[in-house]
Order: C-alpha cells, then structure tokens, then sequence
C-alpha cells in the first residue's frame, strides 16, 4: 500500500520536530532512487531516508544501516556540492499533498548564503526527488530526469522552471464543513469510500475505508461524525501509528478498526515506517537486477525436469536387461537344437518356477553361438545404461534440490545476499564469470543475520548457501541446535548455546519457516536436531548437509513475530 497525504502529515510533523536546525553532515545515495541525509541536530545524528522508489516512495528517519556504492552517483555528487553542510530551515507539507519541500541554508562557490529546496514527491511510480534553486525557480536536478519522450506535459532537467504536480482540485479535509461534506457525496451511487478519495485531498483508500467503518452504511450524520472525528485528531496531530497483519499487513498513523488482524503500534511515525517497509525496497531491487538470473535458474530447473522423465523411461525400457541374459542362458543350452538359418527357438524356461515355454527371435544370418553372444551384449548393455540412468537422475535431482535453494534464496535476498549468491554460482560452475581487470579480490566474510528470541537466546540465520555454509560448519558449536525446513529449500538456523526454552526452540523454527519456500504456509514441518549430527557429504554443493537424530516440530510463520525477533 502506498503512503496518503495524512500519513504526509504526520511523517511531516515528525521531522519538524526532530530536524529543524539540524546540520546536513553527510549524504549518500545507497540506491538509485534512495537518499540518506546524515543530520546533527541537539547533539545527535539522525538519519532521514529520501526514497523515490516506484513501488515504495516514501521520507522517514531511520536506524538502518546502508551499503553505498564505491562511486557516488551525480545526482549524490551535486546533492554534497550544494546541501552538504546546510542548515534545514523547514520542512512543509504542500497542503495535504504527497509534496514535501526541505528548504537548506547552504554557501554557494563564493561563500554567499543561499536557499536550496529539496523537493520530495510521493507519487508511486512518478515519485521523485528534485533540487531546486527557490529564488529563480529553476531545477537544478532530479533523482530521475524525465525528458520530454517521458512526459510531454511536465520535465525534470537541469536549468528548467519546476512545475509543481497538476492539482487535482479536491477539497481540503481538515477545513471541511457538514454541509460541504454531505454535498460532495452521492449517497445513491454507493461506493462511498471511492468518492470520499475522489473528493478529498489526503484520504487514502484505506483511510476512507476506516471513515466508513466508523460511520457504518445507510447513516449520513453518523459518517459526518466520524470523518469529522478523525480529521479534528489529525489537525491536532493525534496520530497512532500501527501495522495492522491482517490479510495482506497495513499501515497507517490511525487506528484501522476494520482491519482484524494481529496489531503493533509504534511510538513514532518513522518506526512504523521503518518497520512496515523493512527490506522490501531492497529485496524488490535484487529481484529487478536478477531477473534474467531467476528466469536462468528456472529453465535449467524444467529442462532437468524434463531429463528425468527420459531418463525414467529409459530406465523402464532397460528392464528387459534381465530377459536378454534368461534368452542367452537358453540359447547356450539348447543350442542343440538350433542351427543357422532359424528365426526362433522354442524351449522351456527353467528359470521360471512353472517352466513355461518361451519364443525366442532369432538372427537367421548368425550361428546359434553369435545369436547366443548378441542376447548377453544387450544384456550388459542394458545393465549398464540402468546404472548409468540412476546415477544421472539422482544427480539431476540433487542439482534441482540446490538450484530450487538458490531460488529462494535469490527471491528473499537483499543486495548483498544476492551478489554472494552469484558469486557462488560462478564458483559452481553454473553462472559464467564476467572477464575484470586484474585487480586484488577482495575477499567479505558471510555474515548470517541475527536475531533474538523472546529469552534473549541469540538465534543465526543464513540468507544464502554460502552464509548456511559458514554458519553451520564455522560458527555453530557442535551442541548448538540446528534447524531447517523438512524436504523444503530455506535457510540454516542455528540457536547459539545449550540452555534455552520451548518459546525459543519454537521462534527458531518460525524463522526457518520464514526464510523457506513454505513462507506463506501454515504447519510448516521444521527439523531440529544437534550441529554434531549434521554432516557435509564430500563432493556437494554449498549448503548441501545430511543430518540425523532429528524432531520435528510443526510452526506457522507470522510475519509480526518475525519483526520482533529481529528489533529485540
């Protein structure tokens, strides 16, 4: 769901308390439509998130760590020439609008004060980011340029005027009246929520379906009183911020009594924010930079698929091994009987316990004795392509078992997580490596995330197989407890130490389920068992064990629990 110009409001309020006066101390750009702002204020350094994501546009403070990349982009490079070391003067809200305009008291190339406005525009896929010069108008740059092949109505480039987003005339909420309220609704036409978005400025769908609820169907004053109840606490900036884990999880800075789902509230904007969106800009950019590597990954998966059915029906075919040795066995006793010219031979079957007569095809061009010789050949033949076939199809289906691994790996991965797991496929030969100059490779440590159950037992979790690797042969003590989903790809799961409860052993086993292909599942069968009866076979592939001694237990991955696991 997508930011409304309430929770605008809110966020907005949020960092004007918190930023104003505050001194820009450093900027990064960690991702191509994501900002950090590093901010001193009162003797603290807060970090602001700017993101023009298309998915996931949205401003808060954060206590994320980043990754930044080893060459700033140009738009990061001028955002530091221009704002870095400016003061914030304001921060505004462009009246219920998903608009937010961040002015800086910076010095320009002469050391003169000027005003610099940072323009943030929440607005799904055309979300944005622009500098601006207030004083001229003019656009300095934007996170994303938008030329006019993009947009013939409005541009973001250098040296242009900045058009504001064409206003789409609705009313003002918070200064709304009874009367004004009733008139803008057709309560005959029904769909009322949708009117009340189509109507107002702010009020998101979800906002609007939380304003119905409150006034029930069919009742107008009582629907005038909740809206003007919960606009009164908005100009009032009452705010309650909560994720709401119903169907699909939702956020809102109010109270979403129609939701019925399990429910966390946060005592600021920002960490809802943050909490709500954890991961997800992250995990949706490495699936977009990975898409032709999953696409890769699943062809290879249907075309083994399609290898063991032929490899299944070749090993069906080969059943008739058993037969060509019975008919060469036969030949050499009743060779008597036979002479060159003949087409079949019948004779009884011996090896049969009721002896039953048997037709054997014979090769009239050869001698009794090379018939004989040709039915043992087919025989071994026979023998070896069945030990051939079982061979390849329990090859191919450890290759799908890891492949599948890495599948949900990749779909689950952040940007770091991903490039480890290229970097492992490179290494098994199943990704070529693109040619680099020569240069000295620097080598990164895998570093499983980490959590903490409800008793404060440190709970391991590996993202990939290289991370599952070093967590479970490195890391992991041998009376430490391992876990992983039974006979389903996901992660390895390590509870550190000896003594610990039911509530840990049981968070434990929602976070292998969480970080499996069974995410969305309930029940979910998840093994335990000590990490000194978990072996690596010789010869396997990344994060391949075999284990033994193992329970199963039986969890159901609620994404809430998972959260607090990770901020304990």
């Amino acid at each position: 769901m997508s930011i409304d110009g309430i929770a605008i409001r809110a966020v907005v309020h949020e960092l004007e308390d918190l930023l104003i006066g505050g001194r820009v101390t450093k900027i990064y750009q960690p991702g191509e439509a994501d900002l950090i702002l590093h901010i001193r204020n009162r003797g603290r350094n807060r970090r602001l998130l700017l993101s023009a994501h298309p998915a996931y546009p949205r401003l808060h403070l954060t206590e994320q760590a980043t990754e930044n990349p080893l060459t700033p982009p140009m738009f990061c490079m001028l955002l530091r020439k221009h704002c870095e070391g400016g003061v914030i003067e304001g921060i505004r809200q462009v009246g219920m609008e998903r608009i937010i305009h961040m002015d800086l008291r910076c010095r320009d190339e002469l050391g003169d004060e000027v005003i610099r406005r940072l323009v943030v525009e929440v607005m799904g896929r055309h979300s944005n980011i622009i500098l601006i010069d207030p004083a001229s108008g003019k656009i300095l740059d934007g996170i994303r340029r938008v030329t006019p092949d993009i947009s013939r109505h409005r541009q973001v480039l250098p040296g242009l005027l900045y058009q504001a987003p064409p206003e789409q005339d609705k009313k003002d909420p918070l200064v709304a009246e009874r009367e004004d309220f009733l008139r803008s609704l057709h309560f005959n036409e029904g769909k009322l929520d949708r009117q009340i978005v189509a109507r107002f400025a702010g009020i998101g769908p979800q906002t609007a379906r939380e304003i119905l609820h409150r006034g029930g169907l069919g009742d107008r004053e009582q629907l005038w009183s909740a809206f003007h109840t919960l606009m009164n606490e908005i100009r009032d900036h009452l705010y309650q911020p909560q994720i709401v884990y119903d169907r699909k999880p939702a956020f809102s800075v109010i109270p979403l009594t129609h939701l019925r789902g399990e429910r966390e509230t946060f005592d600021s904007v920002g960490r809802c924010l943050e909490a709500f969106y954890h991961g997800k800009a992250e995990r949706d950019r490495a699936r977009q930079q990975n898409h032709d590597l999953i696409r890769n990954l699943k062809n290879i998966l249907d075309k083994n698929e399609t290898k063991i059915e032929k490899l299944t029906q070749e090993w069906t075919d080969t059943e008739k091994a058993e037969t060509h040795r019975i008919y060469g066995e036969l030949l050499t006793s009743f060779m008597h009987q036979v002479k060159r010219g003949d087409q079949v031979l019948k004779a009884v079957n011996y090896y049969d316990p009721e002896s039953p007569e048997v037709t054997i095809p014979l090769d009239p061009r050869l001698t009794p004795s090379e018939n004989a010789q040709r039915y043992f050949r087919l025989y071994n033949k026979a023998k070896s392509a069945r030990k051939w076939n079982r061979e390849q199809i329990e090859k191919t289906r450890r290759e799908n078992e890891y492949l599948e691994s890495v599948l949900v790996q990749l779909q689950n991965a952040g940007p770091r997580e991903a490039e480890e797991i290229k970097e492992e496929l490179q290494e098994e030969g199943w990704l070529k490596a693109k040619p680099q100059k020569k240069r000295k490779k620097q080598t990164r440590k895998p570093e499983p995330d980490t959590y903490f159950s409800s008793e404060r037992i440190p709970i391991l979790v590996g993202r990939n197989n290289k991370q599952n690797e070093f967590l479970t042969h490195r890391i992991a003590a041998p009376t430490d407890t391992w876990l992983h989903t039974k006979e389903i790809p996901g992660s390895h799961v390590v509870i550190r130490g000896k003594s610990f409860g039911e509530a840990t052993l049981h968070e434990a086993a929602m976070l292998a389920a969480w970080h499996s292909k069974a995410r969305e599942s309930s029940q979910v069968p998840v093994d335990h068992t000590l990490i000194k009866h978990v072996k690596k076979p010789s010869g396997t592939p990344p994060g391949f064990v075999i284990y033994e001694e193992q329970k199963t237990l039986y969890v159901t991955p609620e994404e809430s629990e998972i959260r607090k696991l990770k901020r304990e």
